[in-house]
C-alpha cells in the first residue's frame, strides 16, 4: 500500500506537475502578458507546433513514469528505459493516461529491476526488457484502464451535474481527505479527469483543508505554519491526526459546508487541467487552474467575460470561508474537550 498507494502515486504527481502543469502555467503566462518568447513556436514535430509549455506538456507521459521508476529506486538502465514506456502508455490510454502510466510503470519497473545487472550484457538487456514489456503492456493495457478513468470521472462529474448538493459534499469531502493523507489528490483527479463542476468541488475541499489547518493551528505554528500548510500541503498535520483524529473534524465539516456551496451557489467549474482539481491553494494551483479554465471557455464562446461574481466565488470558496468556517467549528471541539492546546503543533 505504501510503495504502489503512496510513494508510486505521489511521485507520479509530481512526474504531472513537473510537465502538464508547469506546460499550462507557461502558456498561460505567454497569453496573458503576451510574452513572444511564451509563445513562440520552437519545434515542429510531424506537423505540430510547440511552444516552451507545449513541449512540457508533451513529456507529461515520460515524466510520470520516471518519476514512479524514481519512487520504486529502480536502477538507472530501467528508470531512462521508462521514458519510452510513459509516453507509449499515456498516449495510448488517451484522456485516462495518467492512470494507464501508473499501472503500466509500476509494473515495467518490476519487471525491469528483475533482470536489471543480471547478465553481463546488461547495457543491451535490460533496456531491451524494459521498453518491450513496457510498450507491450501499454498496447494491452492503457487503452481499456483509459476508457475506465474516462468512465468512472464522467461518472462523477455527470452525477455532480445531476445533484450539485450531495455530490459536492461527496467530491469535496473525499478529495480533500485524500489531499491530507499521504497519497495524492493531484494524482487521482488527473486520472479520473475530474474537471467541470466536481471539479470545483474538489478544489473546495482541498482549500478547505489547507487554509482550515493552517488557521486553526496558528496558535502553534505561527506564520511559518500558516505558509507551509497554506499554499504548501496540509499532509504535514498527519502525524498528529493519528495521535488525535479529531483535530480533523474541522478541515473536513469545513469541506462538506464549502463544496455545495462551490457547486449550488458560485457553480465554480475547474475547466483547467485536471490535476489543478486536486492541488487546492498548493502554490495557487487550484486557483490558477479555475482562471486557465475561465480563459480557455472565452476563448471557446463558452463565456463572454470573467465576471466580479466569479472572482468572488473564487476567493470565498479558496481562501474566506475556509479561514471564517473551520476555527468556528474547531472551537466547538475544544468546548467538547476533543481538542487541546499542542494538539496541532508540527515538529
Amino acid at each position: 500500500m505504501k510503495r504502489y498507494g503512496i510513494d508510486a502515486l505521489g511521485a507520479m504527481a509530481q512526474g504531472l506537475f513537473c510537465s502538464l502543469l508547469i506546460g499550462t502555467i507557461i502558456n498561460t503566462l505567454g497569453t496573458l502578458f503576451h510574452i513572444p518568447f511564451l509563445q513562440a513556436t520552437v519545434a515542429t514535430v510531424a506537423g505540430t507546433d510547440y511552444t516552451i509549455g507545449g513541449l512540457a506538456m508533451a513529456m507529461s507521459g515520460p515524466a510520470m513514469a520516471v518519476a514512479i521508476g524514481y519512487a520504486l529506486k529502480c536502477p538507472p538502465l530501467v528508470l531512462f528505459s521508462l521514458v519510452a514506456v510513459g509516453f507509449a502508455s499515456n498516449a495510448l490510454g488517451g484522456a485516462g493516461g495518467p492512470l494507464a502510466v501508473l499501472f503500466v510503470a509500476i509494473i515495467t519497473a518490476e519487471i525491469g529491476k528483475m533482470v536489471a545487472g543480471e547478465t553481463k550484457v546488461d547495457i543491451l538487456v535490460t533496456p531491451f526488457v524494459t521498453i518491450g514489456v513496457g510498450v507491450f503492456l501499454s498496447w494491452l493495457l492503457a487503452p481499456p484502464l483509459g476508457k475506465l478513468a474516462m468512465l468512472v470521472g464522467n461518472v462523477i462529474m455527470a452525477a455532480t451535474e445531476l445533484q450539485p448538493f450531495l455530490m459536492g459534499i461527496a467530491v469535496s469531502v473525499l478529495v480533500g481527505i485524500a489531499l491530507t493523507l499521504p497519497i495524492s489528490s493531484a494524482a487521482i483527479c488527473a486520472a479520473f479527469s475530474l474537471t467541470g463542476l466536481a471539479g470545483g468541488a474538489a478544489v473546495a475541499g482541498c482549500c478547505a483543508q489547507m487554509i482550515g489547518f493552517a488557521v486553526i493551528s496558528f496558535r502553534e505554528n505561527r506564520w511559518g505554519g500558516l505558509v507551509s500548510q497554506g499554499i504548501g500541503t496540509s499532509m504535514l498535520q498527519m502525524p498528529n491526526i493519528v495521535r488525535n483524529p479529531r483535530i480533523w473534524i474541522a478541515p473536513i465539516v469545513t469541506s462538506a459546508i464549502t463544496g455545495p456551496i462551490a457547486t449550488c451557489v458560485f457553480h465554480l467549474e475547474m475547466n483547467g487541467p485536471a490535476i489543478d482539481s486536486g492541488m487546492g491553494t498548493c502554490g495557487l494551483c487550484g486557483q490558477i487552474g479555475v482562471f486557465q479554465g475561465w480563459i480557455s471557455d472565452i476563448e471557446a464562446g463558452a463565456r463572454t467575460a470573467i465576471t466580479a461574481r466569479d472572482w468572488l466565488g473564487l476567493i470565498l470558496i479558496s481562501f474566506i470561508l475556509p479561514a471564517v468556517i473551520t476555527p468556528v467549528v474547531n472551537a466547538i471541539c475544544r468546548k467538547a474537550g476533543w481538542v487541546h492546546d499542542g494538539d496541532m503543533k508540527l515538529a
